[in-house]
């Protein structure tokens, strides 16, 4: 919550603000988001509207995943830009138009939600040319770049392999 209190309700009178909050539980997705409690750095711009206060700037803060095709660890850096007008509690602004103050606090957690949420990459990977893990055994192959499993029968086939003869070695003579 920021308090706008110092602000005033003049159109055009601004004030700069930084400060480091700590990061609302699920932020983020499932393979990738903020730890909950994680600082997150806010420098931010409100400038006082004729309807409210418009809050811009910034927010960063750290990352933790898992790479969608190998599972590995992985650790980045989010930079979200926080744009969003808060309209005063008696404004006669729809609730979708705009977000509305309490008094004079002003509540970001849903922009940034909103922002780090759509900013998130779908697909994290800890590199552009992950190999992933090996389909038959998990194998990371990355760790193992000359992985090999021996070429499987197809199941439809296999009731076939008996009538060959094991040996390889020619009949002919």
């Amino acid at each position: 919550m920021i308090d706008t209190h110092e602000l005033s309700r003049r159109a055009g009178s601004q004030r700069e603000v930084s400060f480091t909050a700590a990061a609302p539980a699920d932020l983020g997705i499932d393979v990738i988001g903020v730890p909950d409690g994680d600082p997150i750095q806010f420098d931010l711009r409100l400038e006082a509207v004729v309807e409210g206060v418009l809050v811009s700037g910034s927010a960063q803060g750290r990352l933790v995943g898992e790479c969608a095709r190998c599972l590995t660890d992985i650790e980045d850096e989010f930079l979200a830009d926080v744009q969003e007008l808060y309209v005063y509690p008696e404004s006669d602004a729809e609730p979708d138009e705009a977000s509305r103050m309490e008094g004079d606090l002003i509540d970001l957690e849903p922009a940034l939600r909103d922002q780090v949420v759509l900013a998130l990459p779908f697909t994290p990977l800890c590199s552009d040319d992950c190999s992933g893990l090996c389909p038959e055994c998990g194998a990371r192959l990355d760790d193992e770049p000359d992985h090999k499993h021996e070429d499987a029968v197809d199941p439809r086939w296999s009731a076939l392999s008996g009538l060959a003869p094991r040996d390889d070695r020619s009949t002919d003579k």
